[in-house]
């Protein structure tokens, strides 16, 4: 039997909780407020807490420190009905043994409860962070309210506040770049968050912005520049796509990785460097270790800590919240002020299968925003894969024809083509609407023979 303290407003959710645990042996006391429930831990320690977040005089959050998680306290595991990620992360963050979503049932609530008390039985030490800064919500913080999304962000929290590598795994457009900042925001790391693409550079060119380089020491190096491993120092470097990075690069990399060390081009002087790396790739390292094309001592490296997205057609829940968080982007960077989507354009974005993901579905929205005549979104302004013919009557039923089977390669084609007729082939306006770099489009004109 174990000592449950539940911390709960809502007089009927306590009493149910109550009930539960009773059921299972348990016993347990309900604080219906912060200052009850400060009363309540002086009169004893439980072996566990349930709290809520939103309390009448204050907020779990802000309570969670003072019940001691992190000082080899109770296990507390928040259970609120706040949907917010940045919440989820900020609560594993500062010690918090889990995060429940309102409503739940009653398995979920045995089975975490379980494992809590064991975990804290076995081991009287949880590693956490504190903090006493208010929390904040940032408009590019992970947007999800899926499960998948939740543990996603529960990991963020529980690895934040290290130092180790972390592997981002996924596929194109599944947000693996938004999950490195949401790594770096909550790490309390003072130093740059500096996002590189491994895929977009020369080799030569790769190796110049990770280590800098002396003056002289190739073509065109005028004077002595800084590497990002130098400019991240005390914060984090971002390497994007890091399965397509060269392989003398790699036993360059795994260096800096095993000691911390590494030169400019060109140089000889030892330098140090402190910055966190986070990597990502949409690749499948294991077999390309087997064909020998990424080193697998440098895979174990940066695969210390992983974490996998999912892909959109996985978390199809998300896709509300998913357009909503897109559309305000989207209408502050374009200046446009859509407001409402059609339930005909509801109907077609929840039929796609999204094989582009988040960053398909951002370019979609765009490109019928940049499109729209009005404050609405109609379905006659999307054409996803053109496996959908749009009718000219924004309710009226979507009506499926046979689709145009087409190669991913032709889909992008055809799009990147689109975009550059609709901005009269103005690159900068292009490349903000398709989420690539101007390099990345260069490569797409000259692939597909567009110019």
């Amino acid at each position: 039997m174990a000592y449950i303290l539940i911390i709960e407003d809502d007089p009927v959710f306590g009493e149910l909780l109550v009930m539960h645990l009773e059921d299972r042996g348990h016993e347990s006391r309900v604080a219906g407020d912060v200052s009850q429930a400060r009363e309540l831990l002086s009169q004893g320690t439980p072996d566990a807490v349930l709290l809520d977040q939103q309390l009448p005089d204050g907020y779990g959050l802000d309570l969670l420190g003072e019940i001691g998680a992190p000082n080899d306290g109770p296990p507390v595991i928040m259970i609120t009905g706040v949907s917010d990620n940045a919440l989820a992360i900020e609560a594993i963050r500062r010690g918090a043994y889990d995060f429940i979503r309102k409503p739940m049932d009653d398995l979920e609530l045995e089975t975490t409860l379980g494992n809590a008390l064991r975990h804290h039985r076995l081991s009287r030490q949880v590693a956490a962070i504190t903090s006493t800064e208010e929390y904040r919500v940032n408009i590019d913080e992970i947007v999800g309210g899926s499960s998948a999304i939740l543990e996603v962000c529960k990991t963020v929290g529980a690895v934040a506040a290290r130092v180790a590598p972390v592997l981002i795994t996924g596929e194109t457009g599944t947000g693996k770049e938004v999950v490195a900042r949401a790594i770096h925001h909550h790490s309390g790391r003072q130093g740059l968050f500096l996002p590189l693409n491994c895929s977009a550079l020369a080799e030569g060119v790769l190796e110049s912005e990770l280590f800098g380089h002396e003056r002289g020491s190739f073509t065109g190096a005028l004077g002595r520049k800084e590497g990002r491993f130098e400019l991240a120092a005390g914060g984090t470097l971002f390497l994007d796509e890091v399965g397509e990075m060269p392989a003398p690069l790699q036993a360059k990399l795994l260096r800096v990785l095993q000691e911390g060390t590494f030169e400019r081009v060109g140089g000889g002087r030892i330098l140090h460097s402190d910055a966190r790396i986070i990597a990502a790739t949409h690749r499948d390292l294991a077999a390309m270790i087997r064909d020998g094309a990424f080193r697998e001592d440098l895979y174990y490296r940066l695969n210390v800590v992983s974490l996998h997205l999912p892909p959109l057609r996985e978390r199809m829940a998300d896709l509300p919240l998913l357009t909503e968080h897109l559309l305000y982007k989207i209408n502050a960077r374009q200046h446009t002020a859509i407001r409402h989507i059609a339930e005909g354009t509801w109907r077609r974005l929840n039929d796609y299968s999204w094989p582009g993901n988040v960053r398909e579905l951002e370019n979609v929205l765009t490109r019928a925003t940049v499109l729209a005549r009005g404050d609405t979104l109609t379905p006659d302004l999307f054409s996803l894969g053109d496996d959908m013919v749009s009718t000219p009557d924004d309710e009226a039923d979507v009506q499926v024809s046979s689709p145009r089977l087409i190669t991913l390669d032709e889909m992008e084609r055809e799009h990147v083509a689109a975009v550059l007729l609709h901005v009269r082939w103005h690159k900068g306006r292009a490349c903000d609407i398709l989420g690539i770099s101007r390099p990345a489009l260069d490569r797409k004109i000259e692939r597909y023979e567009l110019a």
